[in-house]
């Protein structure tokens, strides 16, 4: 593996790379409050069997450039940063995969930039329209997302997260995961993560700007590139039902659920993970997949 820094969409992020030049594609896309790091498990299956893997810390994040202001984490922002990435490796299109805000870039991406995805993958977060239904209608899942109306708040909340260096962020992580997920070697990188100047206060604006500046509705919501959405069923933050839901709005879509896995299932069930997004990789196209699955 080998660290560059790459410049898209007018800023420049910190990506680590493995895998041959020669080989596709694949952009893998962390969540809040993870970085490139939080892939670690998948980056060397995925180099290893051939595809070119580029895995950035998004804008605000880790070592990453880090805007002023709340419009600069608008999610048409940070979808283009993810085709500067295709411009800057020279080709046409990618496989996007995501988990958590990973993830919903990731959909966002392959609606409004459907010729540049080769492939979409999605862990743990529902397509945007299904979250918006979900907010709006079901109160279980408000009081699940209680977080991102905290988030609102300017400035007191990575003050809060900060304190004791960054024990609550530690906190959410361990509490939200089966135990034993992170450890505490782990949880060091994180702080080391968090602890960047105006890191936090930028992983935050990401969910001030999807209240404060939500994007113009596509004219098209639907999914047209095959998508394989894996979802965790124990998670604390997301309903189960969104993922179901979800694949109402692809043409080409396959479920899988992890009955025992949380919301950081790429990090419990690394081995079933990394088969399935292999399999999907080589096979989808060739073979039809329908419905879901369970484990």
């Amino acid at each position: 593996m080998n660290h560059s820094r790459i410049n898209t969409n007018g800023i420049t992020l910190h990506v680590a790379q493995d895998g041959p030049e020669t080989g596709e594609l694949i952009i893998l896309l962390h969540g809040f409050p993870e970085f490139w790091y939080g892939w670690r498990r998948q980056i060397p299956a995925l180099a290893g069997a051939g595809y070119r893997v580029w895995v950035p810390d998004q804008r605000g994040y880790n070592e990453s450039d880090k805007p002023q202001g709340i419009a600069a984490y608008a999610i048409d922002k940070l979808s283009a940063d993810v085709i500067g990435l295709m411009d800057a490796a020279g080709v046409e299109k990618a496989t996007v995969v995501g988990h958590d805000w990973g993830a919903a870039v990731a959909w966002w991406t392959a609606m409004t930039y459907p010729d540049r995805v080769a492939k979409l993958i999605v862990l743990n977060v529902p397509h945007g329209s299904v979250m918006q239904a979900f907010l709006r209608k079901n109160l279980g899942q408000l009081w699940k997302s209680w977080y991102i109306f905290f988030f609102q708040i300017p400035w007191l909340p990575e003050k809060l997260m900060g304190l004791n260096h960054w024990q609550a962020a530690a906190r959410g992580l361990a509490g939200s995961s089966r135990p034993g997920t992170f450890s505490e070697a782990d949880l060091a990188q994180y702080r080391q993560a968090w602890s960047q100047p105006k890191a936090f206060t930028s992983m935050i604006n990401w969910y001030r700007a999807l209240i404060q500046k939500p994007p113009q509705t596509p004219a098209n919501m639907r999914i047209h590139v095959p998508t394989l959405v894996l979802w965790g069923a124990q998670d604390k933050f997301l309903s189960r039902e969104m993922a179901q839901e979800s694949m109402a709005y692809c043409d080409d879509g396959q479920l899988v659920y992890f009955e025992e896995a949380t919301h950081w299932v790429q990090h419990e069930e690394v081995t079933k993970v990394n088969e399935l997004i292999l399999h999907f990789l080589i096979h989808q196209g060739h073979e039809a997949h329908e419905g879901k699955e369970e484990f």
